[in-house]
């Protein structure tokens, strides 16, 4: 068998020491489809060679500056360009770097949101049409196996008509002032010339309305949001509580905070139907409670010798049973049917079912389209506003 080459990417922004900078480089690296080749880690151009010394790379194909590494990588021999680029700056660039990779032929991976304002959102969706280049956004919590066994069952009947969606992310990390001492995440997250119109509902609020659209395959037609900011002298919200309608006359809650002390990344989700319920939690993930009208309680767990899990669960799952799969895989599953959707584009063929199933341009726009919807509900005096279509 011919040994299939390797795709070829580049990133914007992660410079060493900045969290998901790392997590997208490990994640990209753990099957074997990507090499990093190229990069413009930081807004400093000094602290951007710094970088790709530590990685590695070879220091002319290390940039100041994403319009020169787009410029100078597009000059290149076919055979030696990046192909695709990680985006993993703060959201206030994500717009202009997916932009220019877009109009300069290459496919384009982002970090969340999409953009920084809906605005942005259509307008890159319209790019990515246009182009007709791949785009990938790392809603990485879709990653996890037994969400794909979770998604499988609801879209299979399992559970009958879904009648209620519960999905719920708490944290406590700003339970106090933190931008104010200069701490970096902090620091971007709250501030709205960077972060955008929210930061809670904005940075995770969007990964429960991803996961709760994702797993039922309805769509939040209708919200009635209220955003809070509890921590004095902040600019944008810290906790929010939305009630959701769906498509099919569903109800949901969402509740999203990062003031709740004492709580780390506390993401979960309960779907339950006529026939059935299920229970997922992200800080437990490789179990998955199935709930039933008329037997007892299951528990599945994932694992790649297990033959009764759906092939979209197994496609997803890299070890046997007993060996827990858990964040990185995750995210890493994201990347790797990133990378064979494309390499089957490149190559002049169909991708497989299950290599196209990661988070699209509409995932990103759908993001958007949530944030805006939520921060106007709560602002409103008429609190149930419809959210608006793709």
């Amino acid at each position: 068998m011919k040994t299939q080459s390797k795709l070829r990417m580049g990133m914007v922004g992660g410079g060493i020491g900045a969290f998901i900078g790392d997590v997208h480089r490990m994640a990209a690296r753990l099957d074997n489809r990507i090499d990093l080749v190229c990069g413009a880690f930081s807004s400093s151009a000094k602290r951007s060679r710094e970088s790709g010394a530590a990685l590695g790379l070879d220091p002319s194909r290390v940039y100041g500056s994403y319009e020169e590494m787009f410029t100078a990588e597009a000059a290149l021999p076919e055979a030696e360009r990046m192909q695709f680029v990680a985006i993993v700056t703060p959201n206030l660039t994500h717009y202009p770097v997916a932009k220019m990779a877009l109009e300069h032929g290459f496919h384009v991976m982002s970090d969340k949101p999409a953009t920084f304002s809906l605005a942005e959102a259509r307008a890159l969706k319209k790019l990515v049409d246009k182009t007709g280049l791949q785009y990938g956004l790392t809603h990485n919590y879709t990653g996890y196996p037994l969400v794909k066994e979770a998604r499988h069952l609801v879209r299979k009947g399992k559970l009958g008509e879904i009648r209620k969606v519960v999905v719920e992310y708490p944290q406590g990390w700003l339970a106090t002032a933190l931008e104010a001492d200069g701490q970096k995440q902090a620091d971007w997250r709250t501030d709205p010339e960077r972060a955008g119109i929210s930061c809670c509902m904005g940075d995770i609020g969007t990964h429960a309305e991803n996961l709760a659209e994702y797993i039922t395959g309805l769509t939040i037609t209708e919200l009635c949001a209220d955003l809070t900011t509890f921590v004095p002298g902040r600019k944008l919200d810290d906790d929010g509580n939305v009630l959701l309608r769906f498509d099919n006359g569903a109800k949901g809650i969402l509740h999203a905070s990062q003031i709740s002390v004492g709580e780390e990344n506390g993401l979960n989700i309960r779907v339950y139907g006529t026939k059935g319920g299920l229970k997922w939690v992200q800080a437990e993930p490789n179990s998955l409670t199935l709930l039933w009208l008329d037997k007892p309680m299951q528990i599945l767990k994932p694992g790649a010798n297990h033959a009764h899990l759906s092939k979209a669960a197994l496609h997803n799952t890299r070890v046997p049973a007993g060996h827990p799969e858990a964040f990185l895989e995750a995210f890493a599953n994201l990347y790797r049917n990133y990378a064979d959707a494309l390499q089957a584009r490149l190559s002049g063929k169909k991708p497989g079912k299950h290599d196209l199933d990661f988070p699209t341009i509409e995932d990103g726009v759908r993001g958007m389209i949530f944030i805006e919807t939520v921060v106007k509900s709560s602002a409103s005096k008429q609190k149930w506003l419809k959210v608006p279509g793709v």
